[in-house]
């Protein structure tokens, strides 16, 4: 589903976020990746999301490959995948409901009966139906980040990307946090997770990828996969 090829980034400063970075992610995998701050964790993410473009090296997610995606197509492979962020990065002025079916409403094809199922849908499995009409910051930090979860899945990806989901959370509310990443990925989909919490993912016993200095260090898989 993913495959990496000699992957860099280096921005016009001239700082090089990673380099020379192969690896592949076959399709329902669970992948950490770790290591220091500024290792060059959240650049791999932004280039799977066609945030940023890869200076050099081939990166191909979905047999697309994304440093050849043109403007119209990248909102496309978006389409195909859910981010979600340590800050959650909600609307404080709109209600849990609208921030879930924010993306949904921006793609311009579901009519508004579908929107409604598909918005509930998706908060009825991260444990928040009921609290749609709330605004984000009538939850606390846990449910906040269910909401950025919901938000992520409403439009049904078959990948997922975070990015330190559990920076902000003590450690009861980041495993349940995790326990619904696996939730969604024993039914299919890939979740790659950036993550500097060694305990959290010794926990997961998952496949992790290490990076230091923008390289990739290490290539280890768990117990589960």
């Amino acid at each position: 589903m993913i495959q990496l090829h000699n992957v860099g980034k280096r921005y016009p400063a001239g700082h090089e976020a990673l380099h020379e970075v192969s690896f592949g992610v076959e399709r329902g995998e669970m992948v950490f990746i770790t290591g220091h701050s500024g290792a060059g964790k959240s650049t791999l993410l932004k280039l799977l999301g066609v945030i940023e473009r890869p200076s050099v090296g081939e990166l191909i997610v979905n047999d697309r490959n994304l440093g050849r995606l043109s403007k119209r197509q990248i909102p496309y492979h978006r389409r195909t995948l859910g981010m979600i962020y340590q800050d959650f990065r909600l609307l404080a002025d709109r209600t849990i409901f609208d921030n879930v079916a924010l993306p949904l409403v921006i793609a311009g094809h579901y009519d508004h009966q579908e929107i409604r199922r598909r918005a509930r849908a998706a908060l009825d499995k991260v444990g928040l139906l009921g609290k749609e009409k709330l605004h984000p910051l009538e939850l606390s930090g846990g449910e906040q980040q269910r909401v950025g979860i919901a938000r992520a899945v409403v439009h049904k990806p078959v990948l997922l990307l975070a990015d330190e989901p559990t920076g902000n959370l003590d450690p009861t509310l980041a495993g349940e946090i995790m326990a619904l990443f696996e939730a969604f990925n024993r039914v299919g989909v890939t979740v790659l997770i950036a993550s500097h919490n060694v305990e959290l993912i010794a926990h997961m016993q998952r496949r992790v990828l290490v990076l230091k200095n923008g390289s990739l260090l290490s290539d280890s898989r768990g117990t589960r996969g």
